[in-house]
């Protein structure tokens, strides 16, 4: 019976062990994919998601379905119309083996434009939001993010 129940306690330590290590390894990929956007680096933030990963801006409604997708129509636009832009997260994350939710805020100055039809407005911006991210084999599978778009908006004067 000591036997027994020294196995399963070293079992049990073990597997929190490895989901802690798994939930790190989470952090891990979203510490390095967060460093890029704030290194305005759009090519470096796209490369820590999958080929088939799926961007998912809830005020925009439209999921960006793979790597390219993700790097062309969120992160370029955003590191363009916001070069000074700063992601961070603002609370502990909840992490596991699977993915990570964490509250962040961005901030910048928009002093790029958004696209051919919407201009810079040269006006400071910051704004708080929740990102959801499934991570698998290292990669990025899915990012949706939630945030204020009419606060936003409103900063910007549109």
């Amino acid at each position: 019976m000591k036997n027994t129940l020294r196995s399963v306690s070293f079992l049990m330590l073990f597997s929190a062990a490895g989901l802690v290590q798994a939930a790190d390894s989470a952090k891990a990929v979203i510490d390095g994919y967060m460093a890029a956007w704030n290194a305005h680096d759009a090519e470096k933030a796209s490369t820590f998601f999958a080929e088939d990963g799926v961007y998912f801006d809830a005020t925009v409604g439209t999921p960006q379905k793979g790597r390219l997708a993700a790097r062309d129509n969120v992160i370029k636009v955003f590191l363009t119309a916001v070069p000074d832009a700063k992601w961070e997260m603002t609370s502990a994350p909840i992490a596991s083996k699977d993915g990570i939710a964490f509250q962040w805020k961005f901030s910048g100055t928009n002093s790029g434009a958004w696209g051919p039809e919407t201009p810079a407005t040269n006006k400071p911006l910051s704004f708080e939001g929740v990102s959801f991210v499934l991570i698998k084999g290292g990669k990025i599978t899915y990012q949706g993010d939630y945030y204020d778009a009419l606060g936003f908006n409103k900063q910007l004067g549109w």
